[in-house]
């Protein structure tokens, strides 16, 4: 799988070598016949690296952790909860951008997409990196989450005075992985409408991760979005 994946130089440079493990080889038969059978899978190819090529290792200030992609059309381009320009805002992400107003006071944007989060340090990783259409979870299990844990695994031991937001349980099993005496890790319910009321809107997430940032020597992270996404 490895020498067909472009996947951005400093992630290769840690992770790359995770590619040729044999589960990840079973990933890729996997995604290969799924889509043999005609199967549409999320997001389109050249998208499933996304996150790591908007964000590369030594820029990520945050960390963001999703589940897997979006499964309908238009909406997925390989950063968690983000969506499409064009495409309507969906509902979690609604719940986002209204706690940054609630907590920063930044207007909503008119759109869903997050590039421009991505290309300012937030690393905004699903844990299953594709999904298919119609079929939410359908990839979890297949290998993704043992790519994605070591992504992590490499950001905890390599890196010093990161945030983790870790919104839901799904995400927070991720947070084992993090070493909270090098790392600020927040938690919270996931924003999904069935619980933020339960402690995600209301939760100061933003502006505890950007007076983390500031205390430890780095920029705080701009939260307001460009008015037409940046292409």
């Amino acid at each position: 799988m490895n020498e067909r994946v472009k996947l951005e130089p400093s992630w290769k440079e840690r992770i790359g070598t995770y590619l040729d493990r044999p589960d990840m080889r079973s990933l890729s038969d996997f995604l290969r016949e799924e889509k043999r059978q005609g199967k549409v899978i999320f997001p389109p190819g050249p998208d499933i690296f996304a996150a790591f090529d908007h964000t590369p290792f030594d820029n990520v200030r945050v960390v963001i952790l999703g589940q897997d992609p979006y499964h309908g059309p238009g909406q997925a381009h390989g950063l968690c909860f983000s969506v499409q320009p064009g495409v309507r805002v969906p509902p979690s992400l609604d719940n986002i951008f209204k706690e940054i107003h609630r907590d920063l006071g930044i207007q909503r944007p008119g759109h869903g997409c997050l590039t421009a989060w991505a290309d300012r340090g937030v690393l905004l990783l699903n844990a299953v990196l594709t999904v298919e259409q119609a079929n939410a979870n359908a990839h979890q299990g297949k290998g993704w989450e043992g790519f994605t844990d070591a992504a992590i695994e490499a950001l905890n031991r390599e890196r010093e005075g990161l945030v983790f937001m870790l919104w839901g349980s799904y995400a927070q099993k991720k947070g084992q992985l993090i070493d909270t005496r090098r790392h600020l890790v927040l938690k919270s319910v996931h924003p999904s409408p069935l619980s933020a009321h339960r402690g995600f809107l209301g939760s100061g997430h933003f502006s505890k991760a950007n007076d983390y940032l500031m205390s430890h020597g780095q920029e705080p992270i701009d939260w307001s979005l460009p008015p037409l996404p940046l292409s």
